[in-house]
């Protein structure tokens, strides 16, 4: 297979007529210009220079080759210039999966603000809290909770410090009160999430130390974490979310924190991508106005 690198030696060196001087040119030692010249030759089967030690110049092969040398290096080249242009003005179409109440109720005017900024994209959103497979479904990245358990998925962080927040609604509290301790949560009505085909009703907290796990039950779950907040706010039992999902409703005292001397489960959100290659330059502005949004956004009194 013909090699670009090679190409670019014979084109330079028929120009200059001086392999020396197009091995300076292109910053290669003499001894590797005329390896690349050898190299070519034999990809093609025909001598396309005639060399001594004082001249050079195209042979009758060589006349013809170049203009073919000349129009696929110019391709190539242009090439690479369409690519710098792409990364420099966004285009394309980007398919983005993330957990249902995040992204309707804080992402989708973010990502409005996005486009926006980049009216040569488009967007796909899947809006869901089952797990997106990124290399079966057509999905180029997605918004997940947690550290993904296949290694092979590059996980870029969003807001590594989000944790769950164990909440209620003003009006449920009012007639069930609140809680000491999380062994109080047995016995009251938990508003559970499915993932996938588990269901989440085993919470953890932790205090000076010690880590505790508590079972819940309640006759309210669903694999929609929106309908689960909706439940909340309602006021049906209570809820063990991710704090992005429920921020504004606790500014708002729609809902009321709970055992807030506990520390709760973990809830990282990250960017998953299948694989480096993935990261174009619209997944990566999208990465960096998402991390600026959620920062401003968890700043907020």
């Amino acid at each position: 297979m013909v090699r670009l690198d090679d190409l670019q030696v014979f084109i330079r060196a028929a120009d200059l007529g001086s392999l020396s001087a197009a091995a300076r040119q292109l910053d290669l030692s003499p001894a590797v210009a005329s390896a690349a010249l050898k190299r070519l030759e034999a990809e093609v089967g025909a001598q396309l220079l005639a060399r001594s030690t004082r001249s050079l110049r195209l042979t009758l092969a060589g006349e013809r080759y170049l203009e073919h040398a000349r129009t696929a290096l110019s391709a190539v080249q242009a090439g690479g210039q369409a690519l710098a242009q792409d990364r420099q003005a966004l285009s394309g179409s980007l398919s983005l999966s993330m957990p249902s109440d995040l992204g309707r109720n804080a992402l989708r005017p973010w990502l409005d603000d996005f486009l926006a900024r980049h009216p040569g994209l488009s967007l796909q959103l899947r809006v869901s809290d089952r797990v997106a497979d990124l290399y079966r479904q057509p999905v180029d990245v997605a918004l997940r909770y947690g550290v993904p358990e296949d290694s092979s998925l590059v996980a870029l962080p969003l807001a590594p410090d989000n944790r769950r927040v164990l909440c209620a609604a003003p009006d449920y509290l009012a007639r069930h009160g609140a809680l000491d301790a999380p062994q109080g949560l047995r016995g009251r009505e938990c508003l559970r999430l499915v993932l996938g085909e588990a269901v989440h009703e085993r919470w953890s907290f932790a205090r000076g130390g010690e880590r505790l796990a508590v079972a819940v039950a309640g006759r309210w779950m669903s694999d929609d974490g929106e309908i689960v907040r909706r439940w909340a706010l309602e006021g049906r039992g209570i809820a063990y979310k991710s704090r992005l999902d429920v921020l504004a409703d606790l500014r708002g005292g729609r809902l009321q924190p709970l055992l807030e001397g506990y520390e709760t489960e973990a809830a990282p959100l990250y960017l998953v991508t299948p694989h480096r290659l993935m990261l174009s330059p619209a997944v990566a502005a999208l990465r960096e106005h998402l991390q600026s949004c959620l920062a401003s956004y968890l700043a907020e009194p």
